[in-house]
């Protein structure tokens, strides 16, 4: 396991490790874990570029055991996210906090990050145990902070994707516009179809 041992200042590294970015990387390693049906697993390089653009500096040294676990982990975190409401996803964060984290502690990686939560046992804790624990941290208080559950699935049929929600406002469906996008278009093209079908069924019969 490898961490961001320095960065240009104490408030660049706060914005990069906020508990919303932290989040936000929380949902995409999610997405590129799970995969899809044809590509249940993926590639390792497919993982480190989401690290990657997440902060996680070079060289991220990760192999097929690591996704394996990684991917257990994703597929445990997805729980929060399809829980709909804020109590199941309460009660999935509570299970996970019991079962799959260690105890609260601060950490500056030696002095060379500012001072920080974790719930990991160590800071040299593997991947998968860092990808849970420091995931249901950051979930855990976008929970407590807006008291809604902290993001969701895509109502998007074709799309098995995670999102964070992203605060106040009206609730997301989607996890990206090229999804809300693309079931508005078949919306329509449903609604114009079945007002042509009705506009058929009524000439054929003779009604106005």
């Amino acid at each position: 396991m490898r961490y961001i041992r320095s960065m240009a200042s104490t408030d660049d590294w706060s914005t990069r490790h906020s508990v919303l970015a932290n989040a936000r990387r929380t949902a995409a390693l999610i997405n590129v874990l799970t995969g899809t049906d044809d590509q249940p697993q993926p590639q390792p390089d497919a993982v480190a570029e989401v690290l990657r653009q997440y902060g996680e500096l070079e060289p991220i040294e990760i192999n097929s055991g690591d996704i394996a676990r990684m991917r257990a982990a994703a597929l445990l975190l997805r729980e929060v996210f399809a829980a709909g409401h804020v109590d199941p996803a309460a009660e999935a964060l509570n299970r996970l906090l019991l079962e799959h984290t260690g105890r609260l502690r601060l950490t500056s990686h030696g002095g060379s990050t500012p001072w920080h939560p974790h719930l990991d046992r160590h800071d040299d804790a593997p991947w998968d145990e860092w990808f849970l624990a420091s995931s249901c941290l950051a979930l855990t208080v976008l929970l407590w902070d807006r008291q809604r559950p902290p993001g969701g699935l895509c109502a998007s049929p074709s799309c098995q994707n995670v999102y964070v929600t992203q605060g106040p406002g009206p609730a997301r469906r989607y996890c990206s516009r090229r999804c809300a996008t693309r079931e508005r278009v078949a919306a329509h093209r449903r609604g114009h179809q079945d007002g042509t079908s009705l506009s058929r069924a009524r000439e054929s019969t003779g009604e106005a």
